[in-house]
């Protein structure tokens, strides 16, 4: 049975997706990320990613993890890859070309996207574009995401989804990495294909039942 290990608040949330849109059965262990707790060694402390027992399942001790059936997997973005080959269907990859063409845009947001992506989530989260120090910190990673940006916005003006003429694994991956910078609204709103696509992904079924229960998990 496969065997997810993470939370809500984290990037499991692209897991969590991918299997709805697949009606997979799994089981959910929470392990929080140990530097939210005051103290992740105490006896009462919940399963934490730096607690013996899962670092034992996961050296690296972050989440997170899939075990299927003892496979055990680390990284959102493989984990994913790997459960929509492993169901098969319209979220995998038919052919080869179009499961290099997934890893492409898996590589490429994780590289170009993902990080100055989060720098403007943290900052809207911890209200720091109340202050002109936290402003400059978004119009930061707001030019450093035009150029991938303006590459996603000329694609997606031309196809409706990542890979292929539907809805895969390339888009949750992708979807989930822009989602970051979406507090950023004047940024969003330079790209309209971009920002389409975006909130046609997530007004899908299995992305809301998942945003729902993310909201519900403490900050």
């Amino acid at each position: 049975m496969l065997t997810l290990y993470g939370i809500y608040r984290s990037r499991a949330t692209r897991n969590i997706w991918l299997l709805a849109e697949l009606g997979a059965s799994y089981r959910f262990v929470p392990v929080i990320q140990g530097y939210r707790l005051a103290d992740p060694a105490a006896k009462d402390a919940p399963l934490n990613t730096t607690s013996p027992a899962f670092l034992a399942i996961s050296p690296a001790g972050a989440v997170p993890v899939l075990d299927d059936d003892g496979f055990v997997l680390s990284e959102s973005l493989a984990i994913n890859l790997y459960l929509a080959r492993k169901f098969g269907g319209a979220l995998a990859p038919s052919d080869a070309q179009e499961d290099a063409r997934m890893q492409q845009w898996a590589f490429y947001g994780v590289s170009a996207i993902e990080g100055p992506a989060l720098e403007i989530s943290y900052a809207y989260a911890r209200g720091e574009d109340a202050a002109e120090a936290g402003r400059a910190v978004i119009a930061a990673a707001a030019q450093k995401l035009q150029r991938p940006f303006k590459v996603l916005e000329a694609y997606l003006a031309k196809s409706p989804h990542m890979v292929g003429d539907r809805f895969t694994v390339a888009d949750i991956n992708m979807a989930e990495m822009v989602r970051y910078a979406q507090a950023h609204m004047a940024l969003m709103d330079a790209f309209p294909a971009l920002k389409g696509w975006l909130a046609a992904c997530q007004a899908r079924p299995a992305f809301k039942a998942m945003w729902e229960k993310r909201a519900t998990e403490p900050a």
